[in-house]
Formats: structure tokens, C-alpha cells, sequence
């Protein structure tokens, strides 16, 4: 137990991993990529974009390995909190969660995989940001990221909740690995932030290859589509999210790609 939170027995992946299966080939038609470049053996985080609440266990059941994913502590209530748990989920308090950070550092310590959506919210899953909790991750346990690029759990204006009908298309890659490591002689917050931006641009560059190779396009920015104007906030326009916006100028109406 780490500060209140058990960590995971590696039983709970006997019954979860097939049940992803199937959601990811029977219940949708989802083309996985990139398998091979997923170590082996050792501790792995794998570190996805999100765009919808399908993220998290549309990669669970594509992973070549298992993995324990952070997921935020509001859904761990009732039926579906017991099914998160039995399955071997982490809960998180996205304020701030040593606890659960401390956990998922231990699972990887022993060799396990942890997943986690660094972005934090759902959006236009391009990574244009991500929160440290990765980059401490990787720091303080050693293990090797593998970006995740998760594509057509939701598209073009549909809102952030929408959850696709059965039989969608979903694409999932699974990137090269790479490692952060400490500099000699660097602050610890430092280190903390440059290995950040290293996995926030290994992750956005990722995606948008992903992007370009399969045809599935990012959602538009739910903040863009809730202004009257469309063109959102003075801090959210087009021109805040020009590899968005040019997916749609190269690729046609979103209604066209559904």
C-alpha cells in the first residue's frame, strides 16, 4: 500500500485485458500500429493523447503488454468505480496526487506498465500541453515512454462526451521509446520540466505523424465550437491551434471524415 492506495494485483489483467479486446475488434473495428516498438520486458509507461472517455481503454486493450492506468477519482464511484478497480485502475486527483504517482511508481519499480493520459481533460489531443506527473514518473522510476496516439475515439464537431457508435474505425500507434533522464548537477524542478517538454513533443509529434498516416483527424477544440462566433475565446482561436486547423484546410468538411 502506498499513502492509501493498494497498489494493483497483476490478477485483476486475467479478465480486463479480453474484455478490451473485444471492445477494441468487436465492438469496434480499431487498426493497431507500432506493437513492436513496445519493450519487451521492463517497466513501461505508456503516455496517450486524449480526446474522449473511450482513450483510456480503447489503448488497454490494444497493448501488447498490460497496464495500470491513472484515471481520474470522479469515475470510481458506484458500478463502474468497482469495474475500474477489479481491472486494475489507478484513481487520481487531477489537482495534484502524490498518492496515486507514488503507486504507479512502485507498479513500475516492479517491472509492470502504467499508462496515463498526460493532457489531463479531453480535447483536441494534439498535446499542446501535459501536466509533470509523466515526466516524474519516467524520472524517479526509469522507465521507457512510449507515446500513444489514439485516433477516432471522437471526430470533427462532435462534443467532448460523445461516446462513437459500435463499428467505428479507431486507430491506435504505438510510437518509438524513449527515455528522460537527470543532467548532472541539474535542479530536481529543472529536470522536472525539461523532461516534460521532451515527452509533450515526442507525444504531439506522434499524433500528427499519426494523423498524416491514417486519415483520422483530431477533434476540433470543444472550446473553439462553444462560442457564438466560432471562433471561441480571445485565448482559444484557429490561429492557437494552427495543426488543427490544418488538417481541416488539407482534408475537406470534418462531416466528411465521421
Amino acid at each position: 500500500m502506498v499513502q492509501g492506495i493498494t497498489a494493483p494485483p497483476g490478477w485483476t489483467m486475467l479478465w480486463s485485458r479480453p474484455v478490451g479486446w473485444v471492445l477494441d475488434h468487436l465492438v469496434y473495428r480499431t487498426r493497431v500500429v507500432g506493437r513492436t516498438n513496445v519493450p519487451a520486458s521492463g517497466p513501461v509507461i505508456f503516455a496517450a493523447n486524449h480526446i474522449s472517455f473511450l482513450d483510456g481503454p480503447v489503448m488497454f486493450g490494444c497493448s501488447p503488454r498490460p497496464m495500470h492506468i491513472l484515471v481520474k477519482k470522479e469515475m470510481f464511484s458506484g458500478f463502474l468505480g468497482r469495474v475500474l478497480r477489479a481491472s486494475g485502475q489507478i484513481p487520481v486527483d487531477r489537482a495534484g496526487d502524490r498518492a496515486a504517482l507514488q503507486c504507479g511508481k512502485q507498479l513500475l519499480e516492479s517491472g509492470r506498465c502504467v499508462g496515463i493520459l498526460p493532457e489531463g481533460t479531453r480535447g483536441s489531443g494534439n498535446a499542446g500541453s501535459i501536466s509533470n506527473g509523466v515526466a516524474w514518473l519516467a524520472l524517479n522510476s526509469g522507465a521507457m515512454v512510449v507515446p500513444v496516439a489514439v485516433l477516432g475515439t471522437r471526430t470533427g464537431d462532435e462534443h467532448k462526451d460523445t461516446i462513437p457508435r459500435p463499428r467505428r474505425r479507431l486507430y491506435v500507434s504505438f510510437g518509438p521509446p524513449m527515455k528522460v533522464i537527470r543532467e548532472p548537477g541539474e535542479p530536481g524542478r529543472v529536470s522536472m520540466d525539461r523532461a516534460a517538454a521532451e515527452i509533450r513533443q515526442a507525444l504531439a509529434d506522434h499524433v500528427q505523424a499519426e494523423v498524416q498516416r491514417s486519415g483520422h483527424l483530431l477533434p476540433r477544440d470543444p472550446e473553439i465550437l462553444a462560442s457564438p462566433d466560432g471562433h471561441g475565446p480571445e485565448t482559444a482561436s484557429w490561429d492557437d491551434d494552427t495543426d488543427t486547423r490544418s488538417q481541416y484546410e488539407a482534408a475537406g468538411t470534418p462531416a466528411a471524415h465521421r
